[in-house]
């Protein structure tokens, strides 16, 4: 048995971007970072920052897309997939991207309050903010609906 779940609590770094896949199935995709501080062996403070990229499908791509903005703060959970890649300028590029099944709102812009929007849940939250189902695992379930490509390879057109 394997097992690939991602949990990351971080501060949006771009606001959300929302496109459509060959069949119409919504994705919308923000940058998420995360920090850690540290003391070295000479007492020296220091700040790493890793970036990760978050995409949602169907449903939580629209809702992710209607209130994700710069500078929040959320909690989003999915399946990591890494890539690398030679960039224009001949560096290697490295990219974490998370694939949601779970956002939730811990600060809406600034207010402190935590607004879902879970897989796990339907219906409104009690800040009136939807909470939304993730794509199916099975595609054929529902014909609306779009399962985010398999870690097979398959590419985006984008």
């Amino acid at each position: 048995m394997s097992f690939n779940k991602m949990i990351v609590v971080g501060n949006v770094g771009s606001d959300s971007e929302m496109r459509y896949s060959p069949n119409g199935t919504a994705v919308t995709s923000f940058t998420l970072a995360t920090n850690r501080r540290y003391r070295t062996s000479s007492g020296e403070q220091r700040e790493e920052t890793e970036w990760f990229t978050v995409t949602a499908w169907g449903r939580l791509a629209e809702t992710v897309n209607q209130y994700v903005t710069k500078g929040m703060k959320v909690y989003a959970e999915g399946r990591l997939r890494s890539s690398t890649w030679e960039g224009n300028d001949g560096q290697t590029r490295f990219t974490n991207e998370i694939t949601a099944s779970d956002v939730v709102f811990l600060d809406s812009r600034g207010t402190g309050t935590s607004n879902p929007i879970s897989a796990d849940n339907q219906g409104g939250s009690e800040q009136g903010q939807p909470q939304v189902d993730s794509p199916p695992s099975n595609p054929g379930m529902d014909s609306h609906t779009e399962s985010p490509p398999s870690d097979s390879g398959e590419e985006l057109p984008w």
